[in-house]
Formats: C-alpha cells, sequence, structure tokens
C-alpha cells in the first residue's frame, strides 16, 4: 500500500495460522507516523517489545485486580443497566437518539472500574470526552490523514483533518492530566485507583422478531429478577443474538495491524522483518467455509440441531494470539448484561414512519449513524 511492503491475511486457516502458530513473528505494530506522533510509541495498544509487553502484563493485571470477570464488576454493570433503563423510561416511548445515551454509559463502566465513579448522562465532561473519542475514530478514516500517514513530511504542512486529530487528542490528555493531579492528591494504600486510556465502545441493533424470542428466553429464565452473568449458561439463543450481531456487525472489519518482529518464512513466502501484516477479521468472521450464511444476520450459526450454544472457532471478534483484546472478558459481561437488562424492560422500535439507516458511518471502526429509536416499555 503506497511506499510501505504489506501482506493481507484472508480466511479463518490462514489468520488462525499467522496469530497462533506463528504468533511470535507476527506481534509487533507496523510504524504509523500519525499514531507515533500521537502516542510517543507508548500503550499497550501501539507499543512494541518490552514496552509493550510490561503494560499488557499491567493492564490484564489491573484489569482483574480492580473487577473485571468478577461480581463487582458484574454488579457495576447491573448498575449502569438499570440507570440506562431509567433514562429510557423518560422518554415514555416517544423518539430519541440512543447513542449519546448508550455510549455514555459504556463509558461509564470503564470510568467505574478506573476512577469509582460514574457520569450523568448529561454530565458535559463525559459528552465531550465521548465526542472526541468518536470523532477522532472518524477522522482517522478520512482520506486526507491517511494520506498524511503515509507521506509524513505533508503532516507539518497540509492543513485538515490530522490536525483537528492532534487538538482533540490534547484535549484528551488535558482531561487525562487533570484526573490524575486529582487522583495522586486523594490517594489512599488501602484504595488504589488506576486509570486506563481505554473507552470501549459497543453499539448493536436489534430485529423485531429476534426480539420476541430473546424476550422470551429472559422471561423462561430470569422472568423479573435482575440479569445476572450467572444466566448465560441457560439463554442459548441470547448468547446466539449476541454472537451474531458481534460476527454480523463486522465491528472491526481489518484489525489492527502487525507487522513481523523478525524474518520469516510464511505458507512458502518470504517476509522480512518489519513487514506490515493485515489480519483480516472480516474475511475470517464471514469464512463461507465457517458460517453457513455469511452474509446474513443468522443466530443459528452458534446453535446446534437441538438449539445449545455451538462453539465456532472462526468466531473472533477479538482477534486471535498475544494481541487479542485485553478488554475481552470485561465486553463479553457487558454485552450481555446490558443486552439483556435493556430487553427485558423495552421493546425497541424505529419512530413512527421512520426506516433506520444500518449503513456504517464513516471512521476505523463499523460503528451506526446517529439515528433516533422508541424505547417502549415492557411492564
Amino acid at each position: 500500500m503506497g511506499p510501505a511492503k504489506m501482506v493481507i491475511l484472508c480466511g479463518y486457516d490462514t489468520v488462525k495460522d499467522a496469530l497462533i502458530n506463528h504468533g511470535d513473528k507476527f506481534v509487533d505494530r507496523p510504524k504509523s507516523n500519525l499514531f507515533s506522533k500521537t502516542t510517543k510509541d507508548h500503550g499497550i495498544v501501539l507499543a512494541n517489545g518490552e514496552n509493550w509487553k510490561v503494560m499488557r502484563r499491567f493492564t490484564l493485571s489491573a484489569l482483574r485486580d480492580y473487577g473485571m470477570g468478577k461480581k463487582t464488576t458484574e454488579d457495576k454493570i447491573i448498575d449502569e443497566a438499570e440507570s440506562l433503563v431509567q433514562r429510557f423510561r423518560s422518554y415514555k416511548g416517544k423518539p430519541f437518539n440512543n447513542l449519546q445515551n448508550v455510549n455514555s454509559a459504556v463509558a461509564n463502566i470503564i470510568v467505574a472500574i478506573l476512577l469509582s465513579h460514574r457520569f450523568d448522562y448529561d454530565d458535559p465532561t463525559i459528552l465531550r470526552l465521548v465526542s472526541l473519542i468518536n470523532e477522532n475514530m472518524r477522522l482517522f478514516g478520512s482520506p486526507l490523514v491517511r494520506l498524511a500517514n503515509a507521506f509524513p513530511f505533508l503532516l507539518n504542512l497540509l492543513p485538515g483533518a490530522h490536525k483537528k486529530i492532534f487538538a482533540n487528542i490534547r484535549e484528551f490528555h488535558s482531561f487525562l492530566e487533570a484526573t490524575f493531579t486529582k487522583q495522586r492528591k486523594e490517594l489512599d494504600v488501602n484504595d488504589q485507583r488506576n486509570i486506563i486510556d481505554a473507552f470501549l465502545v459497543k453499539q448493536q441493533e436489534l430485529i423485531s422478531f429476534l426480539t420476541e424470542k430473546v424476550q422470551s428466553e429472559i422471561e423462561k429464565v430470569i422472568g423479573l429478577a435482575q440479569p445476572q452473568v450467572e444466566h448465560r449458561k441457560q439463554m442459548p439463543y441470547t448468547e446466539a443474538v449476541i454472537h451474531e450481531i458481534q460476527r454480523f456487525g463486522d465491528i472491526i472489519p481489518a484489525n489492527v495491524p502487525r507487522a513481523a518482529s523478525q524474518d520469516v518464512t510464511f505458507r512458502g513466502y518470504f517476509i522480512p522483518k518489519g513487514t506490515v501484516v493485515f489480519p483480516l477479521l472480516n474475511s475470517v468472521l464471514k469464512d463461507k467455509t465457517h458460517f453457513k450464511k455469511p452474509d446474513e444476520f443468522y443466530p443459528e450459526h452458534f446453535l446446534d440441531s437441538s438449539g445449545n450454544l455451538m462453539k465456532n472457532e472462526a468466531f473472533i471478534p477479538f482477534s486471535l494470539g498475544k494481541r487479542s483484546c485485553a478488554g475481552e472478558t470485561l465486553a463479553k459481561m457487558e454485552l450481555f448484561l446490558f443486552f439483556t437488562t435493556l430487553l427485558q424492560n423495552f421493546t425497541f422500535q424505529a419512530p413512527p414512519g421512520a426506516t433506520l439507516d444500518l449503513t456504517p458511518g464513516p471512521g476505523t471502526t463499523n460503528g451506526p449513524k446517529p439515528y433516533e429509536i422508541c424505547a417502549v416499555p415492557r411492564k
């Protein structure tokens, strides 16, 4: 791509072979002029070598210590899901833009884990932070930014979207610096809090006839009780729908690129050290050899003939290997608890006479465009 050497990996077998069987040889991230300028090659996502290893170990350890996969995290998600329910109830079944509320709710889970705090959905701080993240996700995928990244001498010469990215990052970092300063002043060695610069945004859409089947399973297994993570194993159809939302939604189609950390011969091809490697998750999640109807929303991809949840090895929305998503466990908990709590309380509909445009918005991820929905209370 341009002057850079690049290899595209397609299909489950190829992606698995590279990321699992040859994982140590494809563990680096490629050098990106724009990302290097914005991150200084630090952080868990884009760093390489010992710096990355230390940061990943710390991140996984900190997430475990501060609740990921534990009852305390489950309680935080349950509380936030209930807050979201009350927010949706306040609209009394009338059309509203759900994106701001859902983004704030999901961001609040990370804030609660890292800062022992949550923001009200109208708080200007959380609204601004989520806005900065969403805008930069969109700008990173713009043609001018890609041009500036391919030809770094243009970064300081041309006006455009890349300048806005830098401004947004400076504003975001100002918030982090102020938060760190406040945390240091309030530090209690017996109640330590750590900040990780990550906000997880997950969006999902529902289809009417699937909603009824999920709600039926919720009523059968949970009833009017509070959904708990332990209910997952009794709700195969709900789990299959959540899996299929991730597969069909194809949130990160190209994955974050890898780079060959050493010279390697892979499937008969010599790949020099430093070569950019793109494991296309899109090609895996829509691999016809593993999914019967790859271009359709079909929860049965994850159900056997008896209706039991069935593992599909090509279901890798969090990627594979040593660079897989560190927050996978937390993400799965959030997905289940938010999904079941909301569908337990509401039936979601398009506003009367409206047609929802489900075409993904521009950016590095396939997120939905802003649109209004109606949350009709069920009880």
